[in-house]
């Protein structure tokens, strides 16, 4: 009995799922090249391999004759007729012809085309096994770190590599720490074989959690429409409902923010902003800020462009540590995102007002007749107040308009943004 190949059959049903016939038709196929070199000028050499005692059997064919002149083509009728006594002169006989060391010296010269032609098998099982799970949720454990801070990880019947890229860079992970992760991909390597790929960074890995934790999500009723995120820091992703009565945010919340604290508390703290959807860019991105008010908004088509004043006071909030918050809502909307502090967009919009009033335009003094957005009461109570002209109206700042009984300060602002922009 060949203990070490039985040792190996063994090792590789059990760890590796690969069926002993493989293992040894894959093995017989690459000893002939050694069994060839090992017993010179045999012809139509074949090997066995008995797969439950492990012992290796070289046959070689040779032909039937009265006198031999070739030892390693030809056999006697007298020795032919111990293994068939049925044969004849002129036919052929596979003869066992096993060399005493051969397989000492089969299993040196062969290692490397065994290898090959097993990593050619374990691919086969590989794919069988996981390329129909891709996008699956799978569980392993940290086995060790390869080439740098690749991540090699356990799954049962295979390792499966976790690239530095596909894992936050938040997050570190101790050798024999359990880990679960996003089956990316099945890939063929460059030896021959293939390795199973495994992401914790990818967009999909967040989508399957919330489908583990919202059913809503698994039956159709709630649907994630898109999805942007920083891995480790934040992810937003809008959502809507194929069912009016159910709450999509509120679905993917949970009961007091069950559901997405279970999402949450995976991902390592990572924030996640649940964002009902809209296909009105303007409407989606209201949402996405939401409770921060805009106080402007202008979108230009040409350049795929949105610019938003907000309050001094919720800037900060709105741009995001690093810019973090601006950039996730960009892709969010599809839009190139401009944000402005109220304070800077009245300085720049009052310095507009200001140089325009100081202009040799005669339009400036020509009597108004109305002023676009401005009821006629309102527009009466101006004419009455001497405010006739566009220039008598563009030296004012907003703050002094507002004075004027009946005018808000939201008001007097609309009144010279109108006037300002009659022009422009």
């Amino acid at each position: 009995m060949n203990k070490d190949l039985i040792a190996v059959f063994e090792y590789l049903e059990r760890e590796k799922g690969i069926k002993r016939e493989i293992v040894t038709s894959a093995i017989e196929e690459s000893l002939k090249a050694a069994a060839k070199k090992s017993i010179h000028g045999a012809s139509n050499i074949t090997v066995k391999i008995h797969p439950r005692t492990g012992d290796i059997e070289v046959y070689c064919e040779k032909e039937i004759v009265d006198e031999v002149e070739v030892t390693a083509q030809e056999i006697s009728l007298e020795d032919a007729k111990e293994i068939d006594p049925d044969c004849e002169i002129g036919q052929f006989i596979d003869v066992l012809s096993t060399p005493k060391d051969f397989g000492r010296i089969a299993a040196q010269k062969a290692r490397q085309v065994i290898s090959q032609k097993l990593r050619g098998a374990e691919r086969d099982v590989i794919y069988e096994e996981y390329r129909h799970r891709v996008n699956d949720l799978v569980s392993g454990t940290v086995k060790k770190f390869v080439r740098g801070a690749n991540i090699l990880v356990d799954l049962g019947k295979v390792d499966a590599i976790m690239p530095m890229k596909e894992y936050p860079k938040t997050e570190k992970y101790n050798i024999g720490e359990k880990v679960l992760a996003l089956l990316m991909a099945v890939a063929d390597t460059e030896n021959g074989g293939a390795e199973v790929v495994l992401s914790r960074s990818a967009n999909e890995f967040v989508k399957q959690l919330l489908i583990q934790e919202v059913p809503e999500i698994s039956d159709g009723t709630v649907v994630i429409d898109k999805m942007v995120r920083d891995p480790g820091y934040r992810t937003k992703l809008t959502v809507r409902s194929t069912d009016p009565r159910v709450d999509p945010v509120g679905a993917c919340v949970g009961m007091r923010g069950s559901r997405v604290k279970n999402v949450v508390r995976e991902l390592h703290n990572e924030k996640i902003d649940i964002i009902p959807f809209s296909q009105d860019p303007v409407e989606l991105l209201q949402n996405a800020l939401a409770p921060i008010e805009i106080k402007k908004i202008n979108v230009t088509d040409e350049d795929n462009t949105i610019s938003i004043v907000v309050e001094d006071d919720d800037f900060a909030a709105v741009i995001g540590k690093r810019g973090m918050n601006a950039r996730l809502n960009s892709q969010l909307v599809g839009y190139e995102l401009e944000v402005q502090k109220i304070s800077d967009y009245n300085r720049a919009v009052n310095m507009q007002r200001h140089e325009m009033s100081l202009s040799e335009d005669t339009w400036l003094d020509e009597p108004l007749a109305n002023i676009d957005g401005v009821n006629t009461l309102v527009f009466e109570h101006l004419m009455a107040e001497g405010y006739t002209t566009p220039r008598k109206l563009l030296v004012l700042s907003t703050e002094e308009l507002a004075k004027i009984p009946g005018i808000s300060r939201e008001l007097a602002d609309k009144i010279l943004e109108n006037i300002r922009k009659q022009r422009t």
